[in-house]
């Protein structure tokens, strides 16, 4: 019609990788039986869970775990089993269970952790108690000697009655953990600690014993702080969307519904102020569109009649009535919600690596302390209290709690931030992929270009003025939807020109458009529609040669027998994209390649002003496919980043898929790995930056509980540690690592990153960055 016009941006999505190690789990998809597990709360249970439950469901592949939300799903594939027997097994593990209820799940979660802290509290209160108490028996001089008992006097029955308390309390939670474990022959921290608590009072040492209590079970409850600080950065998302909307009645009048109520069509009022409560199209009003909730990005939008609007957006002035184009829980809000709130079951390798240790440390660990306890005694006459205490103490210092927690809250923070920055990133390996990324395939139309056409510039010929020239294009192309004809309408309505329409007219399939203006035959289209119309020869080669060498696609306007001029139309680079290939050179991307359907000419003419490395051009989407395979094969990490339909299945060779343009593409929510909010693309060096402080974080969390451990196991060795030392180590390292692991929850779009990039859904207003 136009000549060869750019690829029109589709809305894509990327396939489900073949080639993926780590097993993929997407709890908005997963049907079967579910069950609210209370005491699920890191990995160590999800390992128990899977020895108890996998067997009797056909084993463990039948089960899926969101420990976040203290959730475990029995797929349908595994092998009928009620739902009494269920419970009763998970019951059998220490742990309490009862049937999936969405609606009640927020109440369980928040009694087990009050549960959790009335008793972490009641212990505390009476080691201090008991504390208190010592230190008054003995004096002042009791905070010098304040683990050396009370000497030669017996301890008062006091003192032993509130530590014995404080052990109770500390100790209730986690005994019937433990007695499970013993139970299966399958030593975990929970027996670690029970055992360093009964070895302890065993040998008289009521205050260690007690402190050992206090301080694991309040590790315990700082650890379902962390998950719970976690969760609610996801449960944050549901509190945009407001429960209710403000529905037009077919009579006129209006109420306000619940919005899990509305359905498909019903229109609904949204006032200045407030928040969208539904996905939906604008029908009547006009207004600026805060759009930062759901997509990051900074900028007002103003909607008006015809726009798409989102859940959990807030209209900025003015009354918008909408149309509900989708239920409650299909919009792209409740997409995000669950997608953040299931991506940890795609769990990073680093997160299975911890979790493989610390199965396989607990029993060494176990064997280390019964060597320590009984070695010395036999072979070189130690004292057997003496070297039973430093076994205790080994227990006590080796619990692996600290190690097992630091890894999931640092990616479940880490996937909350990258929401919070409109990058929705679907599981902890894709946390993990951009940090080691080497290779990055783009594709041109809608992702190094903005997808739409613009007018680069204007060849009169003759005496025909620009004005004239442009003048009769908008009068041909004003009742035109086509991607060009909108780019020239758009230049003539910058340029200040009335648009008039042309009468008569008509489009030539394949060549152009022509009609009557101003009392002349006036046609446009492409070169060859010139050379038809016996005008080719008039064509300036020089401009010709110009127009396709920058990439650009030519229309020619002409007049009856005479040319008026050619328009350059060009898919607009997207401003910020030199900048941003450079920054990801910077930061070691060593190959960036283009993968476009696109010409030779206009592929490389882009290329070479954003800095690409290798540009291939012409490819069908098996092409493609190739050329990730080949890319797959010689470097690291392959990354690909789409827009399109025809993208997916070269998406779906490379290690993982950035899907662009999101908003408005719920294939591109639900199937990509990474998918970007708005087609901003200086998002994708933020992300290899995210991902880089996501496992720097983690690394130091791991260095500072092994390295922490390691040294106690040596000065236990050596019998120089001291249980109260070893307990104020392990809580600590505890606190550091989830201390730092929450630091993730602060992590902003760099500063620097353009705006200049995004396709505006619609008009550009201004704005700030919620």
């Amino acid at each position: 019609m136009h000549g060869e016009s750019p690829h029109k941006h589709e809305a894509g999505s990327c396939c489900r990788h073949s080639n993926e190690a780590v097993p993929q789990v997407d709890m908005s998809k997963v049907s079967g039986s579910s069950y609210r597990v209370n005491g699920l709360d890191c990995a160590e249970e999800v390992a128990i869970l899977n020895k108890i439950i996998g067997p009797e469901v056909g084993g463990e592949d039948h089960l899926a775990f969101d420990v976040i939300n203290g959730r475990m799903i029995i797929l349908e594939t595994a092998a009928p089993i009620s739902e009494d027997r269920v419970i009763k097994l998970i019951g059998s593990t220490g742990m309490s269970a009862k049937v999936w209820d969405a609606d009640t799940v927020g109440e369980d979660q928040a009694a087990h952790f009050a549960r959790q802290r009335l008793f972490t509290g009641l212990s505390g209160g009476f080691w201090a108690a008991g504390f208190i108490f010592h230190l008054i028996e003995n004096g002042g001089s009791g905070v010098l000697r304040l683990f050396a008992g009370h000497g030669d006097v017996p301890m008062p029955y006091i003192e032993i009655g509130l530590f014995l308390l404080a052990i109770i309390f500390g100790a209730w939670l986690v005994a019937p953990k433990a007695w499970s474990a013993a139970r299966r022959m399958s030593p975990d921290m929970n027996l670690l600690m029970i055992v360093a608590v009964t070895g302890a009072l065993a040998l008289g040492e009521y205050f260690e014993a007690a402190t050992v209590s206090f301080f694991f079970a309040l590790s315990l409850t700082l650890e379902s702080w962390s998950v719970g600080r976690a969760r609610n950065a996801v449960a944050a998302l549901l509190d945009l969307a407001p429960p209710t909307a403000r529905v037009i009645r077919e009579d006129g009048t209006e109420a306000d519904v619940p919005a899990a109520e509305v359905v498909i069509g019903d229109r609904f009022i949204v006032r200045g102020g407030d928040r969208i409560p539904l996905d939906g199209e604008v029908t009547e009003g006009r207004g600026d569109v805060d759009q930062a909730p759901i997509t990051g990005e900074s900028a007002l939008v103003a909607k008006e009649a015809g726009d798409d609007v989102y859940a959990g957006t807030i209209n900025g002035d003015g009354t918008l009535t909408v149309r509900a184009t989708k239920a409650a829980s299909d919009t792209v809000l409740s997409k995000i919600i669950r997608m953040v709130g299931d991506a940890h079951s795609r769990r990073a390798e680093v997160e299975q690596w911890v979790t493989k240790f610390a199965r396989i440390y607990t029993p060494i660990v176990m064997v280390l302390a019964l060597l320590i306890a009984t070695v010395p005694p036999l072979l070189f006459a130690g004292v057997w209290s003496y070297w039973i205490y430093n076994a205790l103490v080994l227990l006590v210092i080796a619990c692996p709690c600290a190690l097992v927690i630091s890894t999931p809250v640092s990616i479940v923070a880490s996937l909350a931030a990258s929401a919070r920055n409109g990058v929705l990133i679907k599981g902890g390996a894709y946390v993990e992929a951009p940090a080691r990324l080497t290779a990055l395939a783009m594709d041109k139309t809608g992702t190094l270009t903005m997808g739409e056409p613009e007018v680069a510039g204007l060849h009169p010929l003759g005496d025909t003025s620009e004005r004239d020239l442009l003048s009769v294009a908008v009068a041909l192309e004003a009742r035109s939807s086509h991607p060009l004809a909108r780019a020239i309408l758009a230049r003539g309505e910058s340029d200040g020109l009335e648009r008039t329409a042309a009468t008569d007219s008509k489009t030539v399939p394949g060549r152009g458009v022509e009609g009557e203006w101003n009392g002349q035959s006036v046609w446009l289209g492409s070169d060859r529609f010139a050379t038809e119309k016996g005008l080719g020869d008039s064509i300036p080669r020089d401009v010709l040669d110009q127009i396709e060498g920058s990439g650009s696609t030519l229309v020619a306007v002409g007049a009856g027998d005479k040319l008026l001029g050619l328009i350059e139309l060009r898919d607009r680079i997207r401003p910020d994209a030199k900048d941003i290939v450079a920054k990801l050179h910077a930061q070691g991307v060593k190959t960036i390649v283009m993968l476009t359907g696109d010409n030779e000419r206009t592929a490389r003419a882009v290329a070479a002003e954003v800095g690409i490395d290798e540009v291939r051009a012409e490819l069908l989407p098996e092409d493609k496919v190739t050329a990730i395979e080949e890319l797959v094969a010689t470097h690291d990490v392959v990354a690909m980043i789409g827009d399109g339909v025809n993208d997916a299945p070269a998406m779906a060779r490379a290690h993982f898929a950035i899907a662009m343009g999101a908003v408005g593409s719920d294939a591109a929510i639900e199937t990509a790995d990474i998918a970007l909010m708005t087609d901003d693309l200086s998002k994708v060096p933020w992300l290899v930056g995210h991902s880089r402080r996501t496992m720097g974080i983690i690394h130091q969390n791991i260095a500072i509980a092994l390295v922490t451990k390691a040294l106690f196991v040596g000065l236990t060795a050596f019998g120089m540690a001291t249980m109260w030392g070893a307990i104020a180590a392990d809580v600590g390292v505890s606190l550091v690592v989830v201390a730092n692991a929450l630091r993730l929850l602060r992590a902003k779009t760099d500063e620097g990153a353009s705006s200049g990039g995004k396709k505006q859904p619609s008009h550009t207003a201004q704005g700030a960055l919620a």
